[in-house]
């Protein structure tokens, strides 16, 4: 197994002088990757090439006579359009609308064949030599990826992407790095033997108003400002487009790094404030609902909708490995319809896009936070299944607002705040997440 992988980006000083050189292997690296995608996709016959051996064969010795770049970087540029060209595979059999793989994104694939990693500084082919560059190291390192992954012995570097920033024309190492063997055998032990119990926090994902919402009645996030944001980006750059100039282009270029950035940094708080909520109330795991297909099940979901949940996903759970919590996916059917409550479940509970009134037990809640509860809920069931020692194991529970639930439906209030049984409106701003 490839073990816990965790990425530390830092900033690369290169020298003046040999920037250039990057640049260059960037364009041959990618020439590599586009060359490899036009023959891969539909050749010869509608049939698309999906064997990295099988394009290796083919196209190896054109792109090393093509380039010069080292035989390592034209054959990681053939596998990433081939990587590509699968998933273009898979969204056809699924009959979605696909093309053939372009890349024009500046970035490099270095494994330790073609980058020799060490705990400062980084040397690294080019079309031109090996270049040395130092890390630019924050003054307090502590806390950050950096200095809990790049710095750290426990950690092995891995393949990595060398990337640019044209707004402020730098290079930045996006440095993967592997747990050790030794090290993840002992987490996993440590994390074992000291979970007395298990409490489940449910996690609900919208297209608007809050991003996310909790089963313990935080709403983190803005969907609606996230919406109204990339419109505003997309509005930009259509304008752009018909203008046409190579400095249109360039602008574009630039503000397609920026928006990648502030989502980025948007997901990234999402994601703390989901691990905070679940770190308080010392849950030992995170539900959230299944994200396949998730552009077809919920109403008013687009690619970026998508894009943002499945990374937003991916923080949590990366995050929530390095502190003992597990992240899972349960299905997500009727958790909108079926109340958190009762249990009864109807299409008519639903009363609007935000508002949730049980029709038997007239239970009112917000619909969101209804259904972070039912997921929670739906993994709590799977935990209490699975379990395997004759006492029954530990207490399962889900995480609410004002205590827990356990799967016989017991409540147990926390001691400073009322019976969560009261709450049958929206949470109030205090406790509203960012």
């Amino acid at each position: 197994m490839e073990g816990v992988i965790r990425t530390a980006k830092v900033k690369l000083d290169v020298p003046s002088e040999r920037c250039d050189d990057l640049h260059q292997t960037k364009n041959q690296f990618l020439h590599c990757a586009n060359i490899t995608s036009e023959w891969a996709w539909k050749h010869p016959n509608d049939y698309c090439v999906t064997s990295k051996q099988k394009a290796e064969n083919a196209l190896y010795d054109q792109l090393r006579n093509e380039t010069e770049l080292t035989a390592n970087l034209v054959q990681k540029g053939i596998r990433r359009a081939i990587e590509a060209t699968k998933s273009g595979v898979a969204r056809l059999k699924k009959q979605e609308r696909t093309s053939q793989p372009h890349f024009d994104a500046w970035s490099v694939v270095y494994d330790k064949r073609s980058a020799t990693f060490h705990r400062d500084h980084v040397s690294l082919s080019t079309v031109n030599g090996r270049v040395e560059c130092d890390y630019v190291i924050p003054d307090d390192p502590e806390e950050t990826p950096i200095g809990e992954y790049l710095l750290n012995e426990d950690y092995e570097f891995r393949m990595s992407t060398l990337q640019y920033d044209r707004s402020t024309e730098s290079f930045y190492l996006h440095a993967k790095m592997r747990r050790t063997e030794r090290d993840e055998k002992e987490q996993s032990t440590t994390t074992f033997d000291d979970a007395k119990h298990r409490t489940v926090l449910g996690v609900d994902l919208n297209v608007d108003g809050s991003l996310a919402v909790t089963s313990t009645g935080v709403f983190i996030g803005n969907a609606d400002e996230m919406n109204h944001r990339r419109r505003e980006f997309e509005k930009t750059r259509g304008s752009m487009h018909q203008t046409g100039t190579r400095s249109a282009h360039l602008s574009i270029q630039s503000m397609n790094d920026r928006e990648h950035r502030w989502m980025q940094d948007e997901l990234h708080r999402a994601s703390n404030r989901i691990l905070e909520e679940a770190h308080e109330h010392d849950c030992t795991h995170i539900a959230f609902e299944n994200l396949t297909d998730i552009r077809k099940r919920m109403a008013g979901a687009k690619r970026f909708h998508a894009w943002a949940f499945r990374r937003l996903y991916q923080y949590v759970e990366y995050k929530a490995e390095m502190i003992g919590i597990e992240v899972e996916q349960v299905s997500p059917a009727y958790t909108s319809q079926r109340c958190s409550s009762c249990g009864f479940t109807h299409e008519t509970n639903r009363q609007s896009k935000h508002q949730f009134v049980c029709q038997k037990c007239e239970y009112e809640l917000n619909a969101d936070y209804n259904a972070s509860k039912n997921i929670g809920h739906k993994l709590l069931k799977r935990l209490r299944s699975g379990q395997k020692s004759s006492s029954g194991g530990a207490p399962c529970q889900c995480a609410l607002k004002s205590g827990t639930l356990n799967l016989n439906g017991d409540f147990y209030a926390s001691v400073e705040s009322t019976a969560e049984g009261e709450s049958t409106d929206k949470p109030t701003t205090s406790v509203v997440g960012n």
